[in-house]
């Protein structure tokens, strides 16, 4: 029998009424002829109160005992989905990560999936089992204790399975009916797309649009995996939501297929550090030892043998940043005049795969922000992407120029 992956989000499952909507979406498929693995997330809400537990009872937690906590949510989900399947006459199984197994490393609170076994849901399919809920967001590491995968880790389960059981496809259900242009909350004429390529899709994912975890696009890249993100509160049909594929699979599309944006920026330029090879990979090792995520880097020249750098971070980094620094100054790493931070920055991005054969979407990205009165800190590019920081306060207005001058709420 071929294999479905579907996958329903906390919100998806938040009540005993929508873990029994979901449970009929899955006995469709079914009666479609798939085997279909289930890969559930806790109920809306429940992670985040599991998390204060632990955080309220041992502030210094033990990363080993907060996984075997905060993974529970998921188990009581998988149970009552395949109770809800029971029900209705469809045979069902819930297993927990370590009874696959879900193989992982030992990294506690962000393991990462090593390898998914098929034999054990492989041969209970085929002794009549049609439905196999897994818990998602969770494994086992190579000492047998649980991990956990991060947060948004149940979307990576659900790719990782499909890849691992060669899945015709993988639904990944949540509470918006697709992938839009942009965010509709912002610009009210967003579009769905019916189709984006894993490239833009992972470029989208990694510049704010929180519609699927970056990681999990990753895997469906690599593994070529289909992915379709679609509504679990909408009617159900094969043409549903947006399918991320392959760009050959694309017939025609637009030069630009989104327009991203991270609200929450910080710019930081580090003043005055001296211009010798080595002082990037100082000031950015600095960085990445004091845990802070550094995106857009940009370096000016300064006199006398001296130089400026500047980077963006998340801004509840901020503080991490200024410690890293501090501490590289105290070890004779570095040494700086100053750290600026600019706290009410925004990054807004242009993706899209035709920017590889069309020239001018830079010329005409900034020239629309250069006519709103938009002033740009920092630029970066890659070969299907444009990112600029600028002023936080203009970010909805920025957005909502460039969607109307790319033409993104027509279709191509």
């Amino acid at each position: 029998m071929p294999v479905l992956v579907m996958k329903f989000g906390g919100t998806s499952v938040a009540t005993l009424d929508r873990i029994r909507r979901a449970a009929k979406r899955v006995g469709v498929e079914v009666a479609k002829g798939y085997d279909v693995i289930v890969i559930v997330s806790a109920m809306s809400g429940k992670t985040n109160e599991l998390v204060g537990w632990v955080g309220e009872t041992s502030p210094m937690y033990d990363a080993r005992e907060y996984d075997a906590v905060v993974s529970s949510g998921e188990n009581v989900t998988a149970g009552l989905m395949a109770l809800t399947l029971q029900e209705m006459n469809v045979p069902a199984r819930s297993w927990q990560g370590w009874q696959v197994p879900v193989k992982t490393t030992d990294a506690h609170a962000n393991a990462r999936i090593e390898e998914i076994p098929p034999e054990n849901i492989t041969a209970k399919f085929a002794e009549g089992m049609k439905v196999a809920v897994v818990a998602g967001f969770q494994g086992v590491s190579p000492e047998g204790r649980i991990t956990t995968l991060g947060r948004g880790g149940s979307d990576t389960t659900a790719v990782a399975f499909a890849a691992a059981f060669g899945a015709e496809r993988c639904d990944i259900y949540t509470d918006v009916d697709g992938v839009y242009t942009t965010d509709p909350r912002v610009e009210s004429k967003a579009r769905k797309l019916d189709k984006i390529s894993f490239e833009e899709m992972l470029e989208l994912a990694s510049l704010g649009a929180k519609v699927l975890q970056t990681r999990s696009v990753e895997l469906a890249m690599r593994y070529k995996v289909k992915l379709r993100v679609l509504s679990s509160f909408e009617e159900q049909s094969d043409d549903a939501g947006t399918l991320v594929c392959d760009e050959e699979e694309i017939m025609e599309s637009n030069v630009v297929a989104g327009v991203a944006f991270s609200r929450d920026e910080a710019k930081m330029t580090l003043v005055s550090v001296a211009d010798r090879p080595g002082i990037a990979a100082s000031i950015f090792t600095a960085l990445s030892e004091g845990g802070v995520n550094v995106d857009m880097i940009v370096q000016n020249i300064a006199e006398e043998g001296r130089t400026d750098m500047t980077w963006s971070c998340p801004v509840d980094q901020v503080k991490r940043a200024d410690a890293a620094m501090q501490k590289a100054a105290q070890d004779g790493v570095i040494n700086y005049d100053e750290l600026i931070a600019d706290e009410a920055v925004a990054k807004v991005s242009v993706v899209g795969i035709g920017m590889r054969s069309h020239t001018g979407v830079a010329a005409k990205m900034f020239k629309v922000l250069s006519d709103e009165g938009v002033n740009i800190k920092v630029i970066t590019t890659s070969e299907i992407k444009i990112s600029v920081l600028i002023d936080r306060k203009y970010m909805e207005l920025a957005v909502q120029a460039l969607h109307d001058a790319f033409g993104l709420d027509k279709v191509a």
